[in-house]
């Protein structure tokens, strides 16, 4: 059990003063067994003339500022102090029917799963790359095929630090044996969505603590997570390689990656405009706690948000 701090500093610069449209910010991480917000603040430059809140379809926390007047930057600092719980080895108490692939998820859940197994890239052949995971009868243990994946696109694939707007294909991953971690993210949704699992996309923050192996630190980090019956929504970073929430801090969750954007918002400015962007992440351990029996959490206090 670890107390984090999560600083998130983006900073939009323009060469002229121009005018903000509405901004959304998903920097909320989402409260759970496994994560507590102890603190939060959140600093706006120029100070936005109104900031509500709402959680989308996902509960996703959606913060929405609009602005009056000009200015020649955008400045959105979140600074968030919380409680994560980390399963280090997890051993997940799948259903029987569940243990081995293929299966079939239950009727009565079908109907909220049904965007989770839709692919959105169903022109990219990827089955012949996933095949290779399975036995030549297609059959799998369901965790090992899953961890596999997970393992291949880590060892195999080359991480790229990409700023550009957007996620590679699947096809064009494939091609390159490189990307960033929302690029892995996409792949192995659209891989196991191929094999008929529910999938889908998440953002966050991930843990570095030092460790240099690590990708993914001093951004805003992606992973996915795949639905199995008796274990509900289980995280799986193929960037590196890790199952379960270790090191993971979930922020956002939804279906494609185009849902679950940190920040996004529109200016207006003359044609000859010039912008830069910088965004700058660090998670930093406070304290380490023993696990604790109690719960909630004495140290869960209302913050700033």
């Amino acid at each position: 059990m670890s107390i984090l701090t999560v600083r998130h500093v983006t900073r939009y610069g323009y060469s002229e003063p121009v005018s903000f449209g509405e901004h959304r910010m998903m920097l909320r991480p989402r409260e759970s067994h496994d994560l507590r917000l102890i603190s939060t603040s959140l600093s706006i430059t120029p100070r936005p003339s109104t900031l509500r809140w709402l959680h989308d379809v996902f509960d996703n926390s959606v913060a929405i500022t609009t602005f009056d007047g000009t200015a020649v930057e955008l400045t959105v600092d979140s600074t968030i102090t919380l409680e994560h719980i980390e399963t280090s080895v997890p051993d997940y108490a799948l259903e029987y029917g569940a243990r081995d692939y293929p299966f079939e998820y239950a009727e009565d859940e079908w109907p909220d799963l049904r965007n989770a197994v839709t692919r959105r890239y169903p022109d990219d052949d990827v089955r012949p790359w996933t095949s290779r995971f399975l036995s030549s009868s297609g059959t799998a243990t369901t965790m090992l095929l899953l961890n596999q994946i997970t393992r291949t696109i880590s060892d195999e694939f080359a991480y790229v630090r990409r700023t550009k707007k957007g996620v590679q294909s699947p096809s064009e991953t494939l091609r390159l044996h490189s990307g960033s971690c929302r690029d892995f993210a996409v792949l192995m949704m659209e891989a196991v969505r191929s094999l008929g699992f529910a999938a889908r996309f998440v953002s966050g923050y991930i843990f570095v603590a030092g460790d240099r192996s690590v990708n993914g630190g001093g951004a805003t980090h992606a992973w996915m997570q795949v639905y199995l019956l008796g274990a509900g929504w289980i995280d799986f970073d193929p960037t590196n390689s890790i199952v379960g929430n270790r090191n993971l801090i979930r922020v956002a969750v939804a279906w494609d990656q185009g849902s679950a954007l940190p920040l996004w918002g529109t200016f207006t400015g003359s044609g000859n405009l010039h912008h830069t962007m910088s965004v700058g992440v660090s998670v930093v351990e406070e304290a380490t706690l023993p696990p604790r029996l109690e719960w909630p959490s004495p140290l869960l206090e209302s913050g700033g948000y």
